[in-house]
């Protein structure tokens, strides 16, 4: 395909106008010539390959005709009969030959930044009618300094920044991220007309909350912030926190509770009344000798999953067996005689 325009851009084939716009204001300032005084050379060919990449990739039918026949195609061979897009195709040197003449890179980056002279003005010395032709000079002044104040290389004062999101945490019970709920949230923030007065208005957002969600879950509400000239509003982002809970704990999608048994209970049997995060009693018989690290594991009573809540994790029981401080000697006669082989 000789050159190839995605790779130059750093975008893959399927790259949207915002990714290419995205791609072209990262690198064009990059390699603009201007600001790379040291690799000048290296510099205006990077800038120009850019520039170039550019300008076919952001236009459809260019695009087309290079996605299919390559540099080749774009730039005078002759395209197979079958071609698409006849107004690119003309009499020229020969029959259907169409051919790409690059526009001058300085152009496309003046108008891609919305200035016919970017940064005109700003330094000394010379004249000369584009950057690359080497004769204008910036003395100096066009570096990171400048190049940060255009904001992901936007010109000052064109495109609103977006402010930064503003979180807030949100607690919840065990029982309402078990059940899912909806809660609602009072929030104040200000609102400016077009002359840039701001309003201070109370708002209620309404946050559903899905059975199973887990605790760093983010809602968003987009541009809920507050309102100012030349600043689009920040988001207001909620995160879902877990309270303690007094029986339970969550170990991912399973619940886990620890039961208090003596010894005797251990040995010979047990019975575990639970309640439910959803209020149902739950028995359950243990017929097992419960060992220290013994855990009965019930299936499907535990939170339920957030992508499919029809399906859930366990409910596991681990056991804090009492141990007696001290036996009588009959006591222990009475337990060796019963436990020895």
């Amino acid at each position: 395909m000789g050159v190839d325009y995605y790779k130059i851009l750093q975008v893959d084939k399927n790259a949207k106008d915002e990714d290419l716009k995205k791609a072209y204001r990262k690198l064009a300032m990059k390699w603009h010539p201007d600001k790379n005084q040291n690799n000048k050379q290296e510099a205006e060919t990077k800038f120009k390959q850019i520039s170039e990449a550019y300008e076919v990739l952001s236009d459809p039918q260019k695009r087309a005709i290079y996605d299919r026949y390559g540099e080749e195609g774009l730039k005078g061979q002759m395209p197979p009969p079958d071609a698409g897009g006849a107004s690119f195709f003309h009499t020229g040197d020969g029959p259907t030959t169409f051919r790409f003449n690059p526009r001058n890179a300085d152009d496309i980056f003046s108008e891609f930044f919305g200035f016919s002279s970017p940064f005109g003005g700003m330094g000394g010395g010379g004249g000369g009618s584009g950057m690359m032709g080497g004769s204008r000079s910036f003395g100096g002044i066009f570096d990171d300094d400048i190049f940060s104040s255009f904001g992901e290389g936007r010109p000052m004062n064109r495109v609103p920044r977006k402010a930064p999101p503003i979180e807030k945490t949100l607690p919840c019970s065990l029982e309402e991220l078990y059940m899912g709920t909806t809660k609602k949230m009072k929030i104040s923030r200000e609102l400016a007309d077009a002359s840039g007065k701001t309003l201070s208005v109370e708002e209620i957002l309404t946050i559903e909350i899905k059975p199973g969600w887990k605790k760093g879950t983010k809602i968003t509400f987009p541009e809920k912030g507050n309102e100012q000239p030349n600043v689009i509003a920040a988001d207001l982002v909620f995160v879902i926190d877990e309270k303690p809970h007094s029986v339970f704990t969550r170990d991912g999608n399973d619940l886990v509770v620890t039961q208090k048994v003596s010894l005797a209970e251990a040995l010979t049997g047990y019975t575990v009344r639970l309640t439910t995060l959803d209020g149902r009693v739950l028995t359950i018989p243990i017929s097992n000798v419960i060992h220290p690290n013994y855990e009965e594991v019930v299936p499907k009573e535990g939170m339920p999953i957030a992508k499919d809540p029809s399906k859930r994790g366990n409910l596991r029981i681990k056991f804090n067996i009492k141990f007696p401080t001290r036996l009588t000697s009959e006591q222990k006669a009475g337990i060796k005689k019963l436990l020895s082989p």
